[in-house]
């Protein structure tokens, strides 16, 4: 019987259903898992932190690059 990492809910999943890299949830705490080896199965909590640093960054870059176009080159005379 696998458990959840988070919440130490047992989790029923069939070693030969599963495969390396599939994502799962956990029915009682909702996190997402992700099945880093099978036989057995071991699980790892997929941090929501990371996905909202990543989405910041794309942010910041796309903000990067619009003030970078706002800026126009002054002219010489």
């Amino acid at each position: 019987m696998t458990r959840c990492p988070e919440c130490d809910a047992e989790i029923d999943l069939d070693e030969d259903e599963v495969e390396e890299g599939e994502i799962l949830s956990c029915g009682e705490c909702d996190v997402e898992l992700e099945v880093t080896q099978i036989h057995p199965v071991h699980l790892i909590v997929i941090s929501e932190d990371e996905d909202e640093d990543e989405d910041e960054e794309e942010e910041d870059s796309d903000e990067e690059a619009d003030s970078e176009e706002e800026e126009e080159p002054e002219e010489a005379e």
